[in-house]
């Protein structure tokens, strides 16, 4: 009859610790067919400066950075790397820098001028605080000419 008693006490205390300790899964977790990516520029083409830049998005959405609310969890905002040998942590806020160009007011696209040569592109979505979902949603990196 004790210990019956104790395991009807304890069992509640247990499920409580179990809920707090499991992470919640969805929050900043974009659907497994999300995907962003460069609309009409492709890999190997060859661009004249300045040239517009448009980035898609299926399957998640857009939000400036920042946002509050329920709608952070379901939406990011572009980062757009440039010439970037290695990805960021994805741990960590995106670097805000010529090689990390950041679109904090939900922008979908962007005249880029760059000088003439070749170039690498790349998309990674970014949370209201810089930082990557999770998973990232990144896309393919292309590379460029500029004439």
């Amino acid at each position: 009859m004790i210990k019956k008693r104790l395991v009807s006490a304890i069992t509640p205390v247990l499920a409580m610790a179990l809920l707090l300790a499991t992470p919640i899964s969805g929050a900043h977790s974009p659907p497994e067919e999300a995907k962003v990516y460069f609309v009409d520029l492709e890999d190997g083409e060859v661009v004249k400066s300045p040239f517009k830049v448009k980035f898609g998005i299926k399957g998640f959405g857009i939000t400036p950075a920042g946002t509050k609310g329920k709608r952070r969890h379901t939406a990011g905002h572009h980062h757009l790397l440039v010439d970037v040998e290695q990805l960021p942590d994805m741990d960590e806020a995106i670097p805000r820098d010529p090689h990390h160009i950041h679109f904090d007011r939900g922008e979908t696209g962007v005249m880029l001028k760059l000088p003439s040569g070749r170039h690498t592109l790349q998309l990674l979505l970014g949370d209201e605080q810089h930082e990557p979902q999770d998973p990232p949603l990144i896309s393919e990196k292309i590379t460029i000419t500029v004439n």
